[in-house]
């Protein structure tokens, strides 16, 4: 299965958890798609599923237009606790934890991207405006091409340090779990 996480726990795998209400309206993906296909998969190579079974479930799956049509295919053969960031935290399972500290690296990149982006967009809008259309023939320094590289450094920063990111909000994750279950933390 995608992105590392068995098939036996596949909520976070999905590219917006099905199961929550304000994601069920949003187009599936392939990738959401081959999710439930995994997870299907499994079931019928550990017999929990007939043939009959998964060629029904699958056919499903492979027409699902919407997120919301996807956790009904599976339900009944995987774990259905909603892990959200904050929310149950103390009973999140490792997988949970590392699919959540990737959608915050996921976040932080989408963020990069936005801030690169927009202040581009804005900065060499506003130099064409007042450089070179009051000056065609001499607009001057193009100016935004310094606010566009360090943007673009910062993105590609946030893409480079996937690992790093990761790691560090793993870590963050596992330190707010031992506070919510109050054990004490360990060095080593």
């Amino acid at each position: 299965m995608g992105r590392g996480t068995p098939a036996s726990l596949p909520w976070g795998s999905f590219t917006q958890d099905p199961r929550l209400p304000e994601s069920a309206p949003l187009r599936a993906s392939d990738h959401d798609r081959d999710v439930v296909q995994g997870v299907l998969a499994e079931g019928y190579a550990d017999g929990r599923l007939t043939k009959d079974e998964y060629d029904e479930r699958s056919g499903a799956a492979a027409a699902a237009r919407t997120l919301g049509e996807l956790p009904v295919l599976i339900l009944d053969l995987v774990p259905q606790s909603v892990t959200r960031p904050g929310s149950d935290l103390a009973l999140a399972s490792g997988e949970e934890l590392d699919a959540l500290a990737v959608r915050r690296w996921q976040e932080r990149r989408r963020h990069a991207f936005r801030t690169f982006l927009v202040t581009s967009l804005v900065v060499w809008t506003f130099w064409f405006l007042t450089s070179y259309l009051g000056s065609p023939d001499d607009p001057g320094f193009p100016w935004p091409v310094i606010i566009t590289l360090f943007t673009a450094v910062r993105l590609l920063q946030v893409q480079l340090d996937k690992r790093d990111i990761v790691e560090r909000e793993r870590a963050r994750l596992e330190r707010k779990q031992r506070q919510a279950l109050g054990r004490p933390h360990r060095e080593g």
